[in-house]
């Protein structure tokens, strides 16, 4: 005969909740679930626990960073965007879609100091595809909001007092009224710059 209050209070309901023990044991606590309401809720319980405790420890990963697992697990199906109706750029984009769809403006490598392509310019967002391999020197911007979408290669972004490294994949929002640069730390970078109006 089992003793519930002792069987509840050995830990073995916690450890078979993480899945310690062999599959009979696992048959043998189900089979005291189906008859004894206390194992069933104390069971209850420490699932319920469990899931909390993973709840508030979960780390989500960035975006991009789900994308290209996604995508190198064959998930992840990368086309084009429709050029004529151009999205805003945020740190959901795909940085493989904006990519192939601005390939064929790409001029041809070795690249130049800077080369510059406008996408989109409307009352609300204008778009300029980059490729450079220049430093760009400090600057505030008053009234236009700044962001910078990391197609291929890397660079340093300092932001007031802080160092962003960006690399493909990558979005930096520049808020307004603060002094930033940009440092190229790959042979070259190519990047969609976004303003956007208010």
């Amino acid at each position: 005969m089992v003793n519930i209050s002792d069987y509840i209070n050995s830990g073995i309901l916690e450890q078979h909740c993480f899945d310690i023990f062999d599959e009979k044991r696992g048959q043998e606590i189900t089979a005291l679930r189906l008859v004894h309401p206390e194992i069933d809720h104390e069971l209850n319980e420490i699932e319920d626990t469990i899931l909390q405790m993973a709840k508030s420890h979960a780390i989500t990963p960035a975006p991009h960073l789900k994308q290209s697992i996604w995508r190198a697990l064959g998930f992840l199906s990368e086309g084009k965007l429709d050029i004529g109706n151009l999205p805003p750029t945020d740190k959901n984009s795909s940085d493989t879609a904006w990519l192939n769809t601005v390939a064929h403006l790409l001029p041809a490598e070795p690249y130049e100091d800077f080369f510059a392509a406008l996408l989109r310019q409307d009352a609300h967002i204008a778009q300029t595809l980059v490729v450079t391999r220049m430093n760009v020197p400090e600057e505030i911007h008053e009234e236009v909001a700044e962001s910078f979408f990391i197609l291929h290669g890397q660079c340093a972004c300092t932001v007031g007092g802080d160092v962003f490294i960006l690399n493909a994949g990558d979005h930096l929002e520049i808020p307004l009224h603060i002094n930033h640069d940009i440092k190229i730390l790959s042979p070259y970078v190519i990047a969609i710059l976004q303003h956007q109006f208010a």
